[in-house]
């Protein structure tokens, strides 16, 4: 299963989101998108920041990582995502979570996804539609991070 992160804090939030989804589910069969959750930005200096709205994909795709990564940083681009400084406010915010059982770190491409297991924005919305999925790495469930979170 490939696990896709949806956020967007400025302009038409939930168009852009669910235009995305759209895009994605062009190329994830079987595609599923979670409901659409309204979060705080996450990290120091960020208080101030537009507010969130997030999503998470699920699907299946015989895509490697990296073509799934390049779609999804193509689908950004092309939503007016820029990158003018760290955790900058954005149109499109795709994250690549999880792609079956694949670890790796090609310094392009980390599997799974360095911070998924800390982000409430994307474990609440993953448990909704895979509670069961394991994280390859610690062998926990979605549902079993969902409940380490502190935040």
């Amino acid at each position: 299963m490939v696990v896709v992160a949806f956020g967007s804090n400025v302009g038409q939030r939930r168009e852009q989101i669910l235009a995305a989804a759209e895009q994605v589910a062009a190329f994830l069969s079987n595609f599923r998108l979670s409901a659409i959750v309204e979060t705080a930005p996450v990290g120091a200096g960020l208080e101030h920041d537009p507010l969130y709205l997030n999503a998470v994909g699920v699907g299946e795709s015989q895509l490697s990582p990296g073509e799934l990564l390049a779609r999804l940083q193509a689908i950004e681009r092309a939503a007016g995502r820029t990158r003018p400084y760290p955790n900058a406010p954005r149109t499109l915010d795709l994250d690549l979570i999880l792609s079956g059982d694949e670890v790796l770190d090609t310094g392009a491409v980390r599997l799974p996804h360095p911070r998924f297991r800390e982000r409430r924005f994307v474990l609440g919305p993953l448990v909704e539609l895979a509670p069961d999925l394991r994280d390859p790495v610690t062998g926990l469930t979605a549902r079993d991070l969902l409940a380490r979170v502190t935040d």
